[in-house]
């Protein structure tokens, strides 16, 4: 591809930057998104917006089964060599967007608290520059936008996204997520697992019940809920290989009425985490054991519904080397820093399962700004210089990778 040149070792000039009209528009298109949230599942604006957008570049989208997502090929396949897939998420966060700007949420109770906004505005923009691109001649292979819906509903709207079929003919895929601890303009990278499983547990006792003043002829329901919240995590514990990060953490505890009367139902709910693959698989079983021997020991009956969400995201080796060589080209290795792994779930594991993939973390902190704006919170912003940031890096990484290999 002779307008790949050589800048200096390790790097490449390349076509495909951002123009500043389009700049504009892609702002213009993240604040309009902002402003209309949608939840998972029901993106349907979100998808018609795009839809129009990328048939207004010549392009033909495909709306998925359901409704909401899309793909978009751009290019021509080279025969026998996969397409790389750029990934975005479109839904929204069932919270009160609190910011006090022009773009805040219309919608009650809606937010784009996770810039899932930003994810789905840096892959169109992407798509555009290279549906320029290829009009030039300068794209050598076909490169898949998919634009999936419901990633904060698990299990995830990427597994329905694979079912069907938006990695036929695809070989790699990469993503962004943004990161409100990374300054935007920059990326951060990790080779290996980046991200965390994540699990929902729901867990009913029942008992008897009875009088407070006679506890020890009945089940102590209220007791037997708070051993099975202090105890299984302490028994887990003590079962697992500290460096899986196996984790069960609460957020909700339910039991009885009145002061003096043992209640006879309690409920608790809570997520279940954890750092590595092979211990994900085995979780479920660990965690029932664990709750019916403390339930059984304070004389309860236990029922758990345990909810498989996502397994984490292993960042491949050869596909961050792409990413970063991407945007080592469009801005120099500085702009590159490492991160660690989060204990957040993330459903583009579930692409993971078929082809290799890595996700990069994308700045979205304005530099010098020591506010924290962490993510799902209903004042949850970002410096929009960030889209830019992803465009490049995207368009970069399309073009290194359909570049001729010799």
């Amino acid at each position: 591809m002779n307008q790949l040149k050589s800048r200096e070792p390790g790097s490449v000039t390349l076509p495909g930057t951002l123009s500043e009209p389009l700049r504009v528009e892609l702002i213009a298109f993240r604040r309009d998104l902002h402003m209309h949230p949608e939840l998972g599942n029901q993106e349907f604006r979100t998808t018609a917006a795009l839809k129009a957008r990328l048939e207004a570049a010549g392009l033909a989208p495909k709306v998925l089964p359901g409704g909401t997502g899309l793909i978009c090929d751009i290019g021509t396949r080279d025969a026998g060599r996969p397409m790389l897939a750029l990934r975005a998420d479109l839904d929204a966060l069932p919270i009160p967007d609190v910011k006090t700007v022009d773009y805040r949420s219309t919608v009650a109770n809606r937010a784009h608290a996770c810039g899932h906004d930003v994810h789905t505005t840096t892959v169109l923009g992407a798509g555009l520059v290279l549906a320029d691109l290829d009009r030039q001649g300068l794209l050598p292979n076909a490169v898949r936008l998919i634009f999936q819906p419901a990633e904060e509903v698990l299990p995830g709207g990427a597994a329905d996204a694979v079912e069907a079929g938006v990695l036929d003919g695809v070989g790699r895929i990469i993503a962004v997520h943004c990161d409100p601890r990374v300054d935007a303009g920059k990326i951060g990278l990790r080779v290996g697992p980046i991200t965390s499983a994540c699990d929902r547990l729901e867990i009913t006792l029942d008992g008897p019940g009875g009088h407070t003043a006679r506890p020890h002829l009945t089940t102590d329901l209220v007791t037997a809920a708070a051993r099975v919240a202090i105890d299984v995590p302490a028994v887990l514990a003590r079962r697992v290989d500290a460096r899986s990060g196996l984790s069960v953490t609460w957020g909700r505890i339910e039991s009885g009425h009145a002061p003096n009367v043992i209640p006879q139902h309690a409920e608790l709910s809570g997520t279940v985490r954890c750092l590595d693959l092979p211990t994900w698989r085995d979780a479920p079983d660990l965690v029932h054991a664990a709750i019916d021997e403390i339930a059984t020991l304070h004389r309860a009956k236990s029922t758990v519904t345990y909810v498989r969400g996502v397994p984490p995201v292993v960042n491949d080796a050869a596909v961050t080397e792409l990413l970063q060589a991407a945007m080592t080209a469009r801005r120099g290795p500085y702009a590159i820093e490492g991160t660690e792994q989060s204990l957040g779930g993330e459903d583009f594991s579930w692409y993971l399962e078929h082809v290799p993939g890595a996700m990069a973390r994308l700045g979205v902190r304005t530099p010098g700004d020591n506010r924290v704006r962490d993510l799902h919170a209903g004042d949850f912003d970002v410096d929009e210089r960030c889209i830019e940031a992803g465009v490049e890096l995207f368009t970069a990484a399309a073009l290194l990778d359909a570049a001729p290999h010799h």
